[in-house]
């Protein structure tokens, strides 16, 4: 592990990843509306057009419904591969890229990142995991996007938690630790950071060329190695079906190859919630469950081995899986990945002993409640999207950009799909902010758990490997 002496690697601002190309027109001559009327009539956008408008994200010289109806046009037009790679190419463009050479871990520096699910903490876990056993992750994660939980929203949840450092001392944790999970700095990526928040609020989410380019340039900018993809598909999901998931899997992987970056990608299934919770302090105090071992849930883990596996690979580390899985599953029985948490956890501002005082730092939300459903049978789907939205309206999430979360809010004890169910157990615990907010989920949530007579086979975590 490298010591927090460690000489603070180097930045490169506007560093080059593809070649910047000529541009056909002078900028200065643009209008936004143009290039949003010939996108919206389903033309292809030109490199010099693609720049004009991430500059006007950069500096806010392009207003927001303006950038809302170029996200509109993108969602039903798409772009196409160059595009794409444009778009991608000029939002690294915009801000920083970390170079970690000097140092000598250049070739250890990875992440992962995931499309987005209710109850996926994965993060929490895994950087710490993989950071134990040699590797570094600077970890680049966003918040909230349309239904699905953010995973700065969830360590926002930590008092202290600085999400939103400078630069340097993201370096610095990563280099002391192992590991920081931030979110965009100001200097990385910029033009994406105000492009995210507008996509969230304005339901233009699932849109293919939009995701990548989002994904790639906060990653590249950070200057990894390699990136594993989790790609998720089902109910939960942005990408509903295994083609979809595959048509992402398949732009993201093209797009990071012609940038010269290593990227595998797994589909992986978000029919129902990952783990046992969803919000935002309920699923770190699952993840500190998960961490010490006082209770990991088997889909979680799979999911969690399996891309700790990918990413010892890409850093060089374990080429073989299941040596990798044993070598992760080492450091999360020895408490060496509880520690490096509780390292990130302190270095970044948090409290030292959250792992031991977590009742104190995530105290729960004033009313928690049981659900129960009408009738008996067997767990057979669950509307996770629906399930997704609840928490936003119990206030775990966001309908505008401006809106303030209630850490404390969401679900717990979650009944997975072939669960055994009938009006005497729960399928899951609500917490709320007040009572109205409590009746509301008892009424909203029991329709979103669909039962059956015969019990179910539940579907794989792991749907296909790939890239």
């Amino acid at each position: 592990m490298v010591t927090s002496a460690t000489r603070a690697p180097l930045i490169f601002r506007g560093a080059h990843i593809w070649s910047v190309g000529s541009y056909s027109k002078n900028q200065a001559h643009m209008l936004p509306q143009e290039i949003i009327s010939k996108k919206r009539n389903g033309a292809a956008l030109d490199a010099a057009e693609i720049r004009f408008f991430v500059e006007g994200l950069s500096n806010g010289s392009i207003a927001a419904e303006q950038v809302s109806a170029l996200a509109m046009a993108v969602y039903f037009q798409s772009m196409n591969a160059v595009e794409t790679a444009q778009l991608t190419r000029a939002m690294v463009h915009s801000g920083s890229v970390i170079d970690w050479a000097g140092e000598g871990i250049a070739e250890r520096v990875v992440d992962k990142h995931s499309t987005g699910g209710v109850g996926d903490k994965v993060s929490l876990m895994l950087a710490p995991m993989v950071a134990a056993c040699g590797a570094y992750v600077p970890m680049i994660s966003g918040r909230g996007l349309g239904h699905t939980g953010g995973t700065l929203d969830k360590l926002d949840s930590i008092p202290g938690y600085n999400t939103a450092p400078d630069l340097e001392t993201l370096q610095r944790v990563v280099a002391a630790v192992g590991c920081a999970i931030i979110g965009q700095t100001p200097e990385l990526a910029p033009a994406d950071r105000r492009f995210y928040a507008i996509r969230d609020v304005t339901a233009t989410v699932e849109s293919v060329p939009l995701i990548t380019a989002s994904i790639l340039s906060k990653k590249m900018s950070a200057g990894i190695a390699g990136l594993v993809m989790d790609v998720k598909t089902g109910s939960g999901a942005f990408m509903q079906t295994e083609e979809e998931a595959q048509a992402l899997a398949d732009a993201i992987v093209s797009t990071a190859g012609a940038a010269g970056l290593p990227v595998r990608a797994l589909i992986t299934d978000m029919s129902e919630v990952l783990g046992h919770s969803a919000g935002n302090a309920v699923e770190v105090r699952e993840t500190l469950e998960y961490l010490t071992g006082a209770r990991r849930d088997p889909r979680l883990h799979e999911l969690t081995l399996a891309l700790g596996a990918e990413l010892l690979a890409l850093a060089g580390m374990e080429q073989e899986r299941h040596a990798a899985r044993t070598l992760l599953q080492t450091k999360l029985d020895s408490g060496q990945a509880t520690q490096v948490f509780a390292d990130m956890v302190s270095a970044l501002g948090g409290p030292p002993d959250l792992v031991e005082r977590i009742d104190h730092y995530l105290p729960p939300a004033p009313v928690v409640k049981p659900v129960f459903a009408a009738t008996a049978g067997y767990l057979a789907a669950i509307d996770v999207r629906q399930l997704g939205n609840l928490i936003i309206a119990l206030g775990g999430g966001r309908r505008r950009v401006e809106d303030t979360i209630d850490p404390r809010v969401g679900l717990t004890e979650i009944a997975g799909v072939g669960a055994r169910i009938d009006p005497h157990i729960p399928i899951a615990l609500v917490h709320a902010r007040d009572e109205a907010s409590a009746e509301l989920a008892l009424q909203t949530l029991p329709p979103l758990f669909i039962l059956a007579d015969e019990q179910p086979v539940s579907k794989p975590v792991i749907r296909q490997y790939g890239g």
